[in-house]
């Protein structure tokens, strides 16, 4: 069976479990559970006769041999159980609960599960397939599952860019459902496989891949599409933490780190107030190895990525616009950024590829560098893929195709031998340097730097399509009132 088949077998299945008030992530979350039990079970067998650590009363047969109300008291009760265990198992089954409240529909799930050997299914096919129900989920923009799901062609690009190579170690810390680590692990098989000794191959599956993810059901997923990947082992201790990466100053340094972090401004803890109340509240990761004391998450994201690099490691982060320009704590990542490491490229994004809407966002790619008394950056190289572009989710998706001069420009490996695109004989040209003299000069030494024209507001014989206008406006104005939230959640706090 070929993904696509296995995709549109299990996910045929939601569309009856929509109707009892199962959304797309809640019917993810049990397939999760219930395709991992299966998995354990056929590993206890011939020719692998494993003892993957689950209890015998809590195993799938146990699931099998029960029907109607017993199941479905069953299921809970095992879910619980299993939430208990260390490694990978409990890791899996934290906090895990029974969504699915009509137990002759959980039975037929567990039949459909149990038809395939999903231990002889080869790994891309399993691995594409729950890609592909996670790219589904992150389109249900009513669950906001879109949050935790980069877009694939995007994270391919970032990785190519970086070229990582086997024995070396990867870092994400707000790895969501995986994307970054899955992009590396196949460039890296693609390029290196057939070269690669014993050892390395063992580091590959088990050693490679480091993040953190807080959201309890992000991780969860994180580990299963690893796992379907072939990457960790059913009775490791994960590689992924639940614990909040900001936090953990002075961290393991690696030697890539790929990362899209969450593009909420403010850091917030949940308090109780005199009153008795619970209320939110600025929270300020005040740490010694910070250029700046910030509650802006962006920017903390940047700062601790910094110390997550190895001297020459390499990082390709995606920003939102404020960080390339806001004022204040800003301006001392971006003037330290420079100084401190090799910021060497920016891509600047267009809105329309991401799920959440109106998102402007930008890739940061910077080297990690010794200290020393002179500045590490040059010059900063800028590829404008955001004015006179147009993307929407359904009708024109990005796509490979879309980021290849990037890539070519970029060249990956080759740095040295890059040359600009734009010129005063061609100044459409996407590709661009400014020195860091150039930036430093300007106001609070912004990122934020263009130089196309916008054909919209002056060729009028050559508009975008109305509906591309449409959603421009429409995500124009869902960025304008994501900012006066923030502005007001601000002002509020005062």
């Amino acid at each position: 069976m070929n993904a696509e088949n296995l995709i549109s077998k299990v996910w045929n299945f939601c569309h009856m479990l929509r109707d009892d008030g199962v959304s797309y992530g809640d019917y993810l979350e049990q397939l999760t559970y219930l395709i991992f039990l299966k998995m354990a079970d056929e590993f206890r067998r011939k020719p692998w006769e494993r003892d993957v650590g689950i209890p015998e009363q809590y195993d799938w047969n146990s699931l099998k041999a029960r029907k109607g109300a017993e199941l479905e008291a069953h299921y809970i009760k095992l879910l619980r159980a299993l939430g208990q265990h260390k490694g990978m198992l409990g890791q899996i089954f934290t906090k895990a609960q029974n969504k699915i409240q009509d137990p002759a529909k959980l039975a037929r799930l567990v039949q459909m599960i149990d038809q395939e050997s999903w231990v002889m299914l080869d790994a891309e096919v399993k691995g594409d397939m729950y890609e592909g129900l996670l790219e589904r989920n992150a389109q249900d923009t009513k669950s906001g599952a879109g949050q935790y799901f980069t877009p694939r062609p995007l994270i391919r690009a970032m990785v190519e860019c970086v070229q990582p190579k086997p024995g070396q170690t990867i870092a994400d810390p707000a790895c969501g459902t995986g994307g970054f680590f899955l992009a590396a692990y196949d460039y890296i098989k693609e390029h290196h496989l057939a070269t690669m000794s014993a050892d390395e191959k063992h580091a590959l599956k088990r050693w490679t891949f480091y993040g953190n993810e807080i959201v309890a059901d992000a991780r969860r997923m994180c580990l299963m599409n690893l796992f379907l990947h072939n990457i960790g082992d059913i009775k490791d201790e994960p590689t992924i933490s639940s614990t909040d990466a900001l936090l953990n100053e002075a961290p393991r340094r690696h030697d890539y780190v790929l990362a899209n972090p969450p593009f909420g401004r403010k850091s917030t803890l949940t308090v109780t107030n005199d009153a008795g109340e619970q209320e939110k509240e600025d929270f300020v990761y005040n740490r010694q190895d910070f250029w700046a004391t910030t509650s802006n998450k962006q920017l903390n994201f940047v700062q601790h990525i910094r110390t997550l690099l190895k001297e020459n490691g390499q990082a390709a982060v995606v920003v939102p616009d404020n960080v390339l320009f806001e004022g204040g704590a800003g301006e001392t990542v971006r003037r330290k950024l420079m100084e401190t490491t090799d910021l060497h490229t920016v891509l600047r994004l267009p809105t329309g590829i991401f799920y959440a809407h109106g998102v402007k966002a930008n890739v940061l790619f910077f080297d990690g560098r010794a200290g020393r008394a002179e500045p590490w950056t040059d010059e900063v190289w800028f590829y404008d893929y955001r004015t006179n572009i147009h993307h929407t989710l359904k009708k024109k998706p990005l796509r490979d195709e879309h980021l290849r001069e990037f890539v070519e420009c970029y060249k990956p490996g080759r740095r040295h031998e890059r040359q600009e695109t734009w010129s005063e004989a061609n100044p459409e040209g996407r590709w661009r340097r400014y020195s860091r003299e150039e930036i430093c000069k300007r106001d609070k030494a912004s990122l934020d730097i263009f130089w196309l024209r916008d054909q919209s507001l002056g060729d009028l014989d050559n508009l975008p399509e109305p509906d591309d206008i449409a959603q421009e406006i429409v995500e124009n104005l869902e960025s304008g009132l994501a900012s006066f939230r923030s502005v007001l959640a601000e002002l509020e706090r005062e």
